[in-house]
């Protein structure tokens, strides 16, 4: 079973719709929830979940933006040991406007943290073949079905 799991702070330079919207531009049928996560009120944290289907259009937004081998380096680097899970970054302002772009490192005001978890790390890396699957001269080869990810 694949678990997506959002998290984005929301700074007092920032409206909750706004970031909120970011998260919904790359994963629309995502769950958001907000919380705050100090005393003053001023920081909050937008966070959700969603399945495998909740990467439907981040699945798509990978071939718009012909980012299929970046996507890949991400989720190879975000991998931790035999963990069947992966995180990366994305950044949430260009995420306003529907736009994808990850990230090495933090953005001052905060970034959008993904982390994706699978049942098993086989599981996992039917999901990354999935989403990013082989390449040659930035042309797909094949595309995996969906059907075929999650574990039987």
């Amino acid at each position: 079973m694949i678990e997506v799991r959002v998290t984005a702070r929301v700074n007092p330079t920032e409206t909750e719709d706004k970031v909120r919207k970011a998260i919904q531009n790359i994963f629309p049928l995502m769950d958001i929830r907000y919380n705050l996560t100090d005393d003053t009120g001023l920081y909050g944290m937008l966070e959700g979940t969603t399945g495998i289907e909740g990467l439907l259009h981040f699945h798509s937004l990978l071939r718009e933006e012909e980012i299929i081998d970046t996507a890949r380096t991400q989720f190879e680097m975000g991998m931790y040991g035999v963990s069947p899970s992966t995180s990366f970054k994305i950044s949430k302002f260009v995420a306003v406007v529907g736009r994808l772009n990850f990230l090495e490192e933090e953005e001052p005001l905060g970034s959008i943290h993904v982390t994706i978890t699978a049942s098993s790390v086989p599981e996992l890396q039917r999901l990354i073949r999935w989403l990013t699957p082989p390449t040659e001269k930035g042309k797909i080869i094949f595309e995996p079905d969906v059907k075929d990810v999650e574990s039987r």
